[in-house]
């Protein structure tokens, strides 16, 4: 019988990733989404069926940041992580052989802005405002639910980086015009993460049957924004990058329909449990990392 995995909400750039690395591991990957031909959210009966027997469930599902934070907004980025993760739980609840792990995603942004020193799952302090509200309901409705025969995860993600999508394209773009330069100040702390590395530590949570709780999800080796963008002109051999100042942002962010502080925040993240438990990073580099997407990226075009 096939190994079976369930992904929630698995149809965006990590999804698709993850969807293909565990087909290719032999699994079944069941995905519940709002596509018609996936397990709808509404299909209570559906979602108990594919979690009975599964080897794992990865919650993804949640409204793309990526736009204004109007009240209607808000109120969708709040509850498609929260109700989807109720709603995940109550199946849970009613599984007779549910799955014995549960990942579910989270975000670094509930630290606060951070130039001064780096946040570990141990001594990072949570921030303030909508974004951080919404990472600590996420994981409240994760933890609120006592499962004695599955474990619990957090993932908190920093900025995902992968050829295949995610925030790369823009970022190719602002270079290729010759706007690859600060962004802002060019200070604030870019925390990240390259996409097969998420792949990697989610098999290696998967193995290690003694890990739950929070985990940060990010490169050992943060950089600046300014040393961001200065490697991946490098790397896209670009010599001219001009700077954004904030105002720029602020007047591009509206036309394009964004928040500035998915650019200006500074999130400075390490990866501390991950580290101590032993876990090694394919990509701990932006150096790496860029070098690796830039290729794939040429093979796919």
């Amino acid at each position: 019988m096939k190994k079976k995995v369930v992904l929630a909400g698995g149809t965006g750039f990590i999804g698709q990733y993850l969807e293909e690395k565990f087909t290719d591991l032999g699994y079944e990957v069941v995905i519940i989404s709002r596509q018609p031909h996936h397990i709808a959210w509404s299909n209570k009966t559906g979602i108990i069926s594919a979690l009975n027997g599964a080897e794992m469930l990865i919650n993804l599902a949640g409204k793309s940041v990526n736009c204004r934070y109007n009240d209607k907004n808000k109120e969708e980025i709040m509850s498609s992580r929260t109700k989807t993760t109720q709603i995940l739980g109550s199946a849970l609840l009613a599984c007779e052989t549910p799955p014995p792990l549960w990942i579910n995603s989270s975000t670094a942004t509930i630290y606060r802005h951070a130039e001064d020193r780096p946040m570990t799952e141990t001594n990072g302090e949570i921030g303030t405002g909508f974004s951080v509200d919404i990472a600590k309901a996420w994981e409240q409705s994760l933890f609120d639910y006592q499962l004695p025969h599955t474990r619990l995860v957090a993932l908190r993600m920093a900025i995902v980086l992968g050829a295949e999508g995610g925030v790369m394209k823009p970022y190719f773009n602002l270079v290729r015009f010759g706007l690859g330069g600060a962004q802002g100040s060019g200070n604030q702390m870019f925390s990240w993460i390259h996409i097969e590395d998420v792949y990697q530590i989610i098999l290696f949570l998967q193995e290690r049957t003694d890990l739950e709780g929070v985990f940060n999800l990010s490169a050992p080796h943060p950089v600046s924004n300014r040393e961001f963008m200065e490697q991946l002109r490098k790397a896209m051999n670009r010599k001219l990058g001009l700077p954004s100042p904030k105002w720029m942002l602020e007047i591009g962010a509206i036309l394009i329909r964004t928040e500035t502080e998915l650019i200006v925040k500074s999130r400075w993240v390490l990866p501390e449990r991950l580290e101590k438990e032993g876990f090694h990073f394919t990509f701990e580099t932006i150096e790496k990392a860029f070098h690796q997407i830039i290729l794939k990226q040429q093979s796919i075009s």
